[in-house]
């Protein structure tokens, strides 16, 4: 620093008088104090701080009870009553006939921002007794309705209002009606796709994935929002039998997690090919997997039957998080699928 003074000393313009030395002296150290300040600004601009993740809520179709439970994903405890933040069925409240045919088994709830259907959020149902809805959130009234008299066991809402429903009924189908028309509109594409149980929409694919038994397929949604049409784009085989989950992996746009009767895999869009060494592989990839998704903040949130459910062979009352590790229990219900309710696609 001494050398550096000295040869500005030798160096700057208008002599080497003392008042001119003053001068100088002074802009120097006010310098050097716009630099110390400019530096420590700029340290701050660059690592600012950063807003801790905030997990989505978590929806579960509890077939005990026959509703749909949202649950804080933070709540220790959710059998506290802060714990659950809200429940729905369909009732002569809410717009549905009162009992509502194709209603007692839910399957799959997805939460979507949509324009098409007025802006908002809107939450698309399945149910295993052939009900399939669109419902406004939180408000809960009927936007679309249809008993599809199906096995259906995953629902997609569209950006263009339309749903794709998965049945694994009558060898099994993914269908996109034109719900967006109407709140009873029918018309409807279909894809045969033997056991099918998962859709989910591709923004930055343009397509609509489904998946199988042996098979996960990417289908083109063609034709108009009144008349849509199904195209196959490609398919490739599933590397074990018995698909069940579809879902994306959230903060990789090239990922789709991938259930099957033995394993859990992800999907890698770009190159075709399946993966078990992503985050949490260890403790994640199991037989039986039902659902299976992940949070922005990484934590995955997953259901394989058992526990203490006794409704029946395919539900749990225990949801699994991994990354980091903990359970949430329900004691008595009967969860098939629990849904991490991010609106957005990917």
């Amino acid at each position: 620093m001494r050398e550096w003074w000295v040869k500005w000393r030798m160096d700057r313009p208008g002599g080497t008088s003392r008042g001119s030395t003053r001068v100088w002296r002074a802009m120097v150290v006010l310098a050097f104090a716009v630099v110390f300040l400019a530096g420590g600004l700029g340290t701050a601009a660059q690592k600012p701080l950063k807003a801790a993740a905030t997990d989505c809520d978590i929806g579960a179709g509890d077939q005990a009870s026959q509703q749909i439970m949202v649950f804080d994903p933070n709540a220790p405890d959710w059998n506290a009553g802060s714990a659950l933040k809200w429940t729905w069925a369909p009732s002569a409240a809410n717009g549905f006939a009162s009992p509502t045919p194709g209603w007692g088994l839910p399957t799959d709830m997805k939460l979507r921002n949509n324009c098409a259907l007025g802006g908002g959020q809107w939450m698309a149902i399945t149910d295993t007794n052939g009900l399939a809805a669109i419902i406004s959130y939180p408000g809960g009234s009927k936007k679309w309705y249809l008993n599809t008299s199906s096995n259906l066991q995953s629902a997609e809402l569209l950006p263009s209002g339309n749903i794709a429903i998965a049945s694994t009924s009558s060898g099994g189908w993914v269908r996109v009606y034109n719900s967006s028309q109407g709140s009873a509109s029918s018309t409807y594409a279909q894809y045969v796709l033997p056991g099918a149980r998962g859709v989910l929409w591709d923004p930055r694919s343009n397509v609509l994935w489904a998946v199988g038994d042996t098979t996960l397929a990417a289908l083109l949604v063609q034709g108009s929002p009144a008349a849509p049409t199904l195209k196959e784009s490609f398919k490739v085989t599933l590397p074990t039998t018995g698909g069940h989950e579809l879902q994306p992996v959230y903060g990789n746009t090239d990922r789709l997690w991938i259930s099957t009767d033995t394993q859990v895999y992800q999907f890698v869009k770009s190159s075709k090919t399946w993966s078990t060494t992503y985050a949490g592989s260890s403790g994640i990839n199991r037989a039986g997997v039902r659902s299976v998704g992940n949070q922005l903040s990484g934590q995955a949130v997953q259901t394989v039957p058992g526990g203490g459910c006794t409704l029946n062979t395919w539900c749990t009352d225990t949801v699994d998080f991994f990354n980091p590790s903990a359970t949430r229990t329900k004691s008595g219900a009967a969860f098939y699928k629990a849904r991490i309710l991010n609106p957005d696609y990917q």
